[in-house]
């Protein structure tokens, strides 16, 4: 009884939130750090590719929600280049909550599907299915969906360098000339998302305060909001609390 009472007051509370929120306001790209399936799975007494999969089944919820408010473009951060280093006992499992997140974003119709990060890094099954949803949905008229995968923000920087350098060499450019006309300008637009908004605000669940690489160009003057909640506990009322906090603030682009 008392958890159905706190799911009703939280649900108004949800409703009262979103009904003071400004759309004129709301941020146009969102990026999410989903942090915390494993230490949900422990708490939950459940196992970790259980805690994966919980994760995996709330993108689909919480992109409804950036749907409702206006969102325009979400990075979600599925897997990072430092995750490598997990055990093969975990990894295994993830590659397939994965390519099945990927599979379901194209199949939804909704969502037009993006690949930010290190494609030659992920196994082949995951590089076809990430290719084929880009495929898929590269005409889609709704939310554009990056999932980061594979993804580190120093290796994004060094792909970019790389980019450049070979680009140059394609055009007959000399080394003098590249480096007298890289610039800032330059840099972006041979990034993962290299022709998309920065993101505007920045959200990471679990509680913990740091960025660990995340977009790391593109996020100079993004705002950034920490929730407390796992990942997978994440609700409608905690996006919208972080859709009020950034609407309250005055962004100054460095200034």
């Amino acid at each position: 009884m008392r958890d159905k009472l706190r799911g009703l007051l939280v649900r108004l509370y949800a409703r009262r939130v979103e009904g003071h929120l400004d759309h004129a306001q709301v941020p146009k790209h969102i990026g999410v750090v989903m942090d915390g399936n494993r230490r949900w799975a422990k708490a939950a007494g459940s196992t970790t590719a259980q805690g994966h999969r919980a994760g995996a089944d709330k993108i689909d919820e919480f992109l409804g929600w950036c749907t409702e408010t206006d969102v325009e473009v979400v990075t979600l951060w599925l897997f990072s280049t430092d995750n490598f280093d997990r055990p093969q006992e975990e990894l295994v499992p993830l590659f397939g909550i994965i390519e099945d997140v990927v599979r379901s974003l194209a199949a939804d119709g909704r969502w037009r599907v993006h690949h930010v990060g290190t494609l030659d890094l992920l196994p082949e099954g995951m590089q076809r299915t990430i290719k084929e949803a880009e495929e898929a949905t590269e005409k889609v008229d709704g939310i554009l969906v990056n999932v980061a995968i594979g993804y580190g923000g120093r290796q994004e920087i060094a792909d970019a360098v790389r980019s450049m350098i070979l680009d140059a060499a394609d055009k007959g450019t000399s080394m003098e000339e590249l480096a007298e006309s890289v610039d800032v300008d330059m840099i972006g637009r041979h990034l993962y998302t290299g022709d998309q908004p920065d993101p505007d605000l920045v959200i990471r669940t679990s509680g913990e305060q740091r960025l660990s690489g995340f977009m790391l160009w593109q996020t100079a003057h993004s705002e950034y909001y920490f929730c407390e909640v796992f990942w997978p506990a994440f609700r409608k009322v905690d996006f919208l609390r972080a859709l009020r906090d950034y609407a309250a603030r005055h962004r100054r682009y460095g200034g």
